[in-house]
């Protein structure tokens, strides 16, 4: 889940949704690519778990074997909650197990090299909540802050998908200086609200001038959520490119979910919802991370 209101490209947390790769076969000596025998849901032709095991190939100049799995994802497609970013970090995991661990700064550099952008990936790659950051060489960073364990997202997932590159496309091509700085206060505030545990401040460090004012035409009910005003809702945002909306909570879960129901369907949009935690992880530096094995949506 990336963006987290007005973190665009930047934050990213890793959600209790998975995407679960099983190995069935390995032949050293044959072609030396990935083939996803199965799939849950079904993905047709090349996909981005044998895209990743193929790029890690060509930049280690590493020869794998030739490998069968079978892909199971829990997380939804096109829904602004990283299942091509879970994908892309499932084939360079399974490149590792059957070949050899490799510098995070390496998983990392080729997962947004495929992504476009790190804020998914790192995430996935390491869990819990992150911050990323392009260096002059065009090479990311991974920086992990502290989620506060008790606090939960709740995430309505609309039926209808939305690609991130019609997402994008709605993007304004240039900001107010007034709105940049308006974006810079929030995010920092927001980081500060999370590692301190005031959360009276989250409400104001997710509002967003960039990209969710140009999303929400896109997105059903955007607005809506966003400007519910309710005692328990801490803050709300757009998940990563969307359809879906986040709301962070620390009590009264089962009745956010409720009134976030009750939302959807007296607008006729039939969506899911979720209540998550974050998938939490080891200790990890900055740039390029330690390892561990979060996954994420």
């Amino acid at each position: 889940m990336a963006n987290l209101g007005g973190g665009f490209d930047t934050l990213g947390v890793a959600v209790e949704l998975y995407l679960r790769v099983r190995i069935l076969d390995v032949r050293p000596g044959d072609e030396p690519r990935l083939r996803v025998v199965t799939s849950t849901p079904p993905v047709i032709g090349e996909n981005a778990v044998e895209r990743a095991f193929a790029l890690l190939a060509e930049r280690t100049g590493v020869r794998p074997p030739a490998v069968d799995v079978d892909v199971h994802s829990d997380i939804p497609m096109a829904a602004g909650l990283g299942s091509s970013a879970a994908a892309t970090v499932a084939g360079l995991r399974v490149f590792e197990r059957v070949t050899g661990l490799l510098p995070d700064s390496t998983l990392l550099a080729a997962a947004a090299a495929l992504e476009g952008h790190a804020d998914n990936a790192a995430p996935a790659l390491f869990g819990g909540f992150i911050s990323v950051m392009e260096r002059s060489d065009g090479d990311p960073i991974a920086l992990r802050w502290t989620w506060p364990e008790e606090l939960r997202l709740i995430v309505a997932t609309p039926s209808v998908g939305l690609a991130t590159a019609k997402a994008r496309a709605a993007l304004p091509a240039s900001l107010p200086r007034k709105d940049a700085v308006f974006n810079l206060q929030r995010v920092l505030t927001l980081v500060h609200a999370l590692q301190s545990r005031q959360y009276d401040r989250i409400r104001d460090g997710v509002v967003d001038r960039w990209h969710q004012p140009a999303r929400a035409p896109l997105v059903p009910l955007l607005d809506e959520v966003l400007a519910i005003d309710d005692e328990d809702v801490l803050g709300a945002f757009l998940s990563g490119a969307g359809p879906s909306v986040a709301i962070i909570a620390r009590r009264e879960f089962a009745r956010i979910e409720q009134l976030l129901r009750s939302k959807y369907e007296r607008s006729g949009c039939p969506a899911t919802i979720r209540t998550l935690g974050v998938h939490q992880s080891e200790a990890m530096t900055a740039a390029p991370a330690a390892s561990v094995h979060g996954r994420s949506a």
